[in-house]
């Protein structure tokens, strides 16, 4: 009987997700019995958020009615004419296609995986959502990253991305807000992008979960909106603003000019026939969630905004941490002035402390530079707690490298 171990597919060797690697330490720390104060995942309703009841109730009724088959394979008509509906009201007139899928996740390996060839490459932001480096490594295609700049509110460095621009470039990611710093795109940087775009005949993934959780009373813009002549996918879903993660519901629009994206459009539709449809019940709660029925935003927004102001005031008195205050979304991405790596810092940090971070090299960074991801979703008096965790870690950590 042979004995010897299946060897894994080599489009395996550098798929990583720090976001939940982490969460290994985690466990292993919690088995001691240390109070653990968890800052890494971005799940709303693992703390005080709850889902709008309006949303549940869409969904119950759609149970009860029996819509439990197979949908379409591009949605049921109610979401696909709400998602149109939001398109516009975004400012995103030229719509080609439109598709419901297993959250926005679904709907951006779906679109990479139409469009790349192995060896080709997508331009991707780092700091980023490293689930694109995922799917980028499983196609055997090549990470192109670009850089934010830290010292620009976290904007991506239009130069850098021009530099890094080649004749196997086929699309630029825009995460906006970002995760993980939690920046909100200014409109000199998406002309910017959209110019590169067109010189350079790239599309455009226009990632746009957190966009309703905008902060300061400022506005987002979707870069769909501004020129239809560059060619666009925007992705979004109910998992962020609409605090509903594990519904795993999202969705992509396509836009601009038909006559370039037909062929596209046609390679996106088979892998989505292909795979039958997303959840047929849940889908029901999209005409719900983008209706005229926004009051959960007048409360999300004011307890994200005091746990935005806790989360950076408390670090920027921590001194070796430095953070940006977030615009958007529920991150921050503070910089550590050490000699050791991020990832040392937080596997210690969590070790001696219990509270849980992520580092920042697991979602990129500027080479020299050292992060580590905050998500400030949980109630006040535990940020303060980690806090304080962190500046007391933080103080002996400074005194025994010096």
């Amino acid at each position: 009987m042979n004995t010897a171990s299946i060897i894994p597919a080599s489009r395996t060797e550098h798929i990583r997700y720090a976001v939940r690697d982490i969460v290994v330490l985690a466990n292993e720390v919690a088995k001691s019995g240390k109070e653990m104060l968890y800052l890494n995942i971005g799940d709303p309703n693992q703390f005080d958020f709850v889902t709008p009841p309006h949303i549940i109730e869409a969904i119950c009724q759609a149970l009860q009615a029996n819509q439990n088959g197979y949908s379409p394979s591009s949605g049921i008509k109610s979401a696909i004419q709400a998602i149109e509906k939001e398109a516009h009201r975004k400012g995103i007139r030229n719509v080609l296609d439109l598709f419901v899928t297993s959250g926005a996740s679904e709907a951006i390996e779906i679109c990479l995986t139409a469009l790349l060839n192995p060896g080709e490459n997508v331009l991707i932001p780092e700091p980023g959502y490293p689930l694109y480096n995922a799917i980028v490594a499983k196609l055997d295609a090549v990470e192109n990253p670009y850089y934010l700049d830290e010292d620009h509110g976290w904007q991506p460095n239009l130069a850098d991305i021009a530099s890094k621009i080649n004749d196997k470039t086929r699309a630029i990611v825009l995460i906006n807000p970002n995760n993980p710093t939690g920046s909100v795109c200014e409109m000199e940087t998406l002309r910017g992008v959209i110019a590169l775009a067109r010189k350079h005949d790239l599309v455009i993934f226009a990632d746009e979960i957190y966009d309703k959780l905008i902060l300061d009373g400022q506005r987002h813009v979707s870069i769909a909106s501004l020129d239809p002549d560059a060619m666009y996918i925007t992705f979004n879903g109910l998992s962020k603003s609409y605090l509903g993660p594990g519904f795993r519901i999202g969705w992509g629009i396509v836009s601009g000019p038909q006559a370039r994206m037909r062929d596209y459009m046609e390679a996106i539709n088979k892998i989505l026939r292909a795979r039958l449809c997303a959840n047929h019940p849940i889908q029901h709660a999209i005409a719900a969630a983008l209706g005229e029925n926004q009051e959960h935003l007048k409360d999300v927004i004011p307890r994200l905004t005091r746990r935005r102001n806790i989360t950076t005031e408390r670090l920027n008195a921590i001194p070796g941490i430095h953070c940006v205050p977030a615009q958007g979304a529920f991150y921050a991405f503070p910089r550590l002035d050490i000699p050791e790596s991020d990832e040392e810092f937080v596997r210690e940090l969590i070790r001696a402390t219990g509270v849980v971070v992520v580092p920042g090299s697991g979602f990129g960074q500027v080479p020299g530079t050292k992060h580590f991801r905050v998500v400030f979703l949980p109630p006040e008096e535990i940020l303060e707690k980690a806090f304080r965790q962190i500046a007391d870690f933080m103080e002996t950590w400074r005194k025994r490298t010096r």
